[in-house]
């Protein structure tokens, strides 16, 4: 459908800017009143030029839609504006930073807020919530000229040994722990696991490290540390998985299954 002058100007401005999601409050400032903001929005919304994420947030439709408007957008382009805060986390980040080949069903969403899953354009969003102290290790990243938030590569590994279950589970983690190592700034994830306090993450992560065998300068010095780090109990490798197996005492892990 045809806009009017007005319109064409307010989205010809976000393209400028190239903002191709913005909130009721951005267009808001292009268009003075929240009652002629909101009476807009609704037209180029019946005109198939904006699609509503959430309350509040919209996504321009660009010209490469075609007559018919139908457009989608990355779940990850998405993700930060449906809550805040926001990171692209777990197996949807271990995609992204190629650690795996797996493509998750999910977009998954670590926020410190609880917020329940939804559907949006026919894709699926799960957030995690967790603790304000473990929301860190986030960074902003371009997708096709897109703005990403996602945790980074060393916040990505930590996460999933955290949560094999939102990772694609063990069977994906210790791959992509090698595949990342050249990657990887070694002294942040010490950091990391510092301020996350050890625990279960340190022996599923310094298990899989000294079982991947690799040679990377200072190897031992660092384990020795991490087992410097380790508490009291005895997890599973894989959590969900039977409770079967030998206990690795140098890592106080029960491993139930093969790597």
């Amino acid at each position: 459908m045809t806009l009017s002058q007005q319109e064409t100007t307010f989205l010809s401005t976000l393209a400028s800017t190239r903002k191709n999601i913005f909130t009721f409050e951005e267009a808001r400032v292009l268009w003075g009143e929240s009652s002629r903001t909101a009476n807009a929005l609704s037209r180029l919304a019946r005109k198939g030029w904006i699609k509503r994420l959430d309350r509040g947030t919209y996504l321009i439709v660009p010209l490469e839609a075609g007559p018919e408007r139908n457009w989608s957008e990355s779940g990850l382009v998405i993700a930060p504006y449906l809550v805040k805060p926001a990171a692209v986390a777990y197996w949807s980040a271990m995609h992204y930073w190629n650690l795996t080949e797996q493509i998750p069903r999910l977009t998954f969403v670590q926020t410190t807020v609880r917020k329940k899953s939804m559907s949006l354009f026919g894709q699926e969003f799960r957030f995690i919530t967790v603790q304000a102290g473990r929301f860190f290790g986030v960074c902003e990243q371009n997708l096709d000229d897109r703005r990403v938030m996602v945790t980074d590569r060393e916040k990505t590994l930590l996460d999933a040994a955290a949560r094999p279950d939102l990772s694609g589970g063990i069977a994906q983690l210790f791959p992509a722990l090698k595949t990342a190592a050249s990657d990887l700034d070694w002294e942040k994830l010490d950091a990391y696991l510092e301020t996350w306090g050890g625990g279960t993450v340190v022996k599923r992560l310094g298990y899989l490290l000294e079982k991947a065998a690799l040679d990377l300068p200072g190897i031992e010095q660092r384990l020795d540390r991490w087992r410097e780090m380790l508490s009291a109990g005895v997890p599973l490798l894989e959590p969900g998985s039977q409770a079967r197996g030998p206990i690795v005492t140098r890592w106080r892990l029960k491993v139930n299954i093969s790597v």
